[in-house]
């Protein structure tokens, strides 16, 4: 539920709309995901009672079968249709992962071949098969390993909202005069919102709240994750130095704006 609209401004460059539509795109993307999950556990709990739910390992699929009179035909109809969403999720990542680590590459924070472009395609196509490799290998090491990745994962983004939601405010505050296509109403206000928000959910995965992320494993993933960032982040700044980063992050910035 959390994920998939952040896919819209990684490709907000290639995206063929006026820019002040992309940022409402992306709050009705948002939109429709709460009323498609609200909609979809409505449905479910007014099908199944409290004791089916329990007993359920599959509730949505097993819903439907019981709308239509214990159709499994019905039930595995719906298990096809999230196959197919699952699938086009992954090409939604494809897009979204490998447009962050072009710009990550092009601003020396990740190896500079990772932000060429093809010749013919204008794709960064290195980037592409870098993700294509690391997706179709990860399903190869195992159910408790991907729901690991997928956990640790999760609070990666939140961090990352968290981020983008501060890094808002500050360009408000350090670059007012900005051209903003599209400007969001209550400004800072909204802003600080989110942060707030984001920090809320990231406490959600500390130890003992309800999702809080398995020890060691998920915690090592974490752990390994901020290392290497720092490390990456240390040899941009020594190799490119510091300016070289904040030049290509802001026309990073300016070609979206």
């Amino acid at each position: 539920m959390f994920v998939g609209f952040d896919v819209i401004p990684q490709a907000a460059e290639e995206i063929n709309l006026p820019q002040k539509k992309i940022g409402q795109l992306l709050i009705a993307s948002v939109v429709l995901a709460i009323a498609w999950y609200v909609a979809v556990i409505f449905g479910v709990s007014r099908v199944m009672g409290p004791s089916e739910l329990s007993d359920s390992n599959l509730v949505t699929a097993d819903a439907m079968a019981n709308a239509f009179g214990d159709s499994r035909m019905m039930g595995n109809f719906l298990v096809l249709g999230g196959i197919g969403g699952i699938l086009t999720s992954w090409l939604g990542f494809y897009v979204g992962g490998s447009r962050a680590i072009f710009a990550l590459a092009r601003a020396g924070m990740l190896p500079k071949s990772l932000g060429v472009l093809h010749p013919t395609f204008n794709t960064p196509h290195r980037a592409i098969l870098l993700i294509a490799v690391l997706s179709t290998a990860a399903p190869l090491l195992g159910r408790p390993a991907l729901v690991w990745l997928v956990d640790a994962g999760g609070l990666g983004l939140v961090v990352a909202w968290f981020m983008v939601a501060l890094s808002f405010i500050i360009l408000r505050r350090k670059n007012p005069e900005m051209e903003r296509p599209f400007r969001l109403p209550g400004g800072t206000f909204i802003g600080w919102v989110a942060v707030i928000m984001s920090a809320g959910v990231m406490v959600l995965y500390m130890p003992g709240m309800p999702s809080a992320l398995i020890w060691p494993y998920e915690w090592a993933i974490v752990g390994l994750w901020v290392i290497l960032g720092l490390i990456l982040y240390k040899v941009s700044l020594s190799k490119y130095g510091r300016e070289y980063a904040d030049k290509h992050m802001k026309a990073e910035i300016d070609q979206v704006s």
